[in-house]
């Protein structure tokens, strides 16, 4: 049986945020459906199998799953796991309310759970610096986040505005934590680097979910939300000849749920009267988040096929 690392749930992110971002170019510009509903399908039938598989590793190798549990730093992708199933409620809402719903349930009470529980050790204290990685935003941030935008999808808008409010106070808090780490201490191991792409994804993530729970047109604290994660884009681009360091890998799967989430954020907006430079962006960075998914999926498929994909069990 493989192995499969928890963190291969950011494929579904990845690619249930680009189904998200070509619904919103099909009710923008009427781009064909199947696009959208095609890579929300295949995000789903990813986390399908992932479930599964991560089911199955705590049965039969529990060992292996505790061992990631417990890591400093690998322990932040299991929250992964619940967004993940948020992220797929989202693709059903259009074809079936009540599985929808009962994923909703599902993966907002692991999520609340699993973010408590990893968020109450941390600040137990006694911590290595260096461990602090943007892993961190996963369990309560990104958590919060979906669960805010799964909520507004589902018509459960009160509910998402205060996931919304987690999300957004626990991203300001632990930003501060992590951008005093790099700047003031070691530089991230290579292996690590590839998790820089997650820095770009709480401020937009965050405009899907205020946009998902706010039902009025553009206004500032959206835009704003948007330039800050522009922003983190241009400085991930800065970094990318020393973040590429580390060869392709699975890792390159957490620069996808930023780049789908900065796309959808901004062809929500135009649909909802937007007309300044975002409108103008908008194309662009749907093209930008297609092309590095469809690029990460490719070489994933590639690893799968030739079998080096998925470590295998001892």
């Amino acid at each position: 049986m493989p192995l499969v690392p928890v963190s291969f749930f950011g494929m579904v992110l990845g690619l249930c945020g680009l189904g998200g971002s070509w619904r919103a170019a099909h009710q923008l510009w009427g781009a064909p459906a199947l696009i959208g509903e095609a890579i929300m399908a295949a995000g789903a039938l990813v986390w399908a199998v992932l479930l599964l598989l991560y089911v199955l590793k705590w049965v039969l190798a529990r060992a292996a799953a505790l061992a990631e549990l417990g890591h400093p730093v690998q322990s932040g992708f299991v929250g992964l796991a619940g967004v993940a199933t948020l992220l797929v409620s989202v693709a059903a809402a259009p074809y079936a309310r009540g599985l929808a719903v009962a994923l909703l349930l599902a993966g907002a009470a692991f999520t609340v759970g699993f973010g408590i529980w990893r968020t109450g050790a941390l600040w137990r204290g006694e911590r290595d610096p260096a461990t602090a990685t943007p892993v961190m935003y996963l369990p309560l941030v990104a958590g919060s986040f979906v669960t805010g935008t799964a909520c507004g999808v589902l018509g459960f808008s009160d509910w998402g505005q205060l996931a919304f409010g987690a999300g957004l106070f626990s991203w300001l808090a632990m930003e501060s934590v992590l951008l005093n780490r790099f700047q003031h201490g070691a530089a991230l191991a290579p292996a690590q680097r590839p998790t820089l792409g997650i820095q770009l994804a709480p401020p937009v993530v965050g405009a899907v979910t205020y946009l998902s729970v706010n039902a009025g047109g553009p206004d500032i604290f959206a835009r704003a939300l948007l330039g800050y994660g522009l922003l983190q884009l241009l400085l991930i681009a800065r970094l990318l000849p020393w973040i590429l360091r580390q060869p392709p890998s699975p890792a390159y799967w957490a620069f996808t749920f930023g780049l789908t989430a900065l796309a959808t954020a901004s062809l929500q907006l135009v649909v909802r009267g937007e007309t300044g430079a975002l409108a103008m962006l908008a194309p662009f960075l749907l093209a930008l988040a297609t092309g590095v998914v469809a690029l990460t999926s490719a070489h994933s498929l590639w690893q799968l096929l030739r079998g080096r994909l998925l470590p295998k069990a001892p």
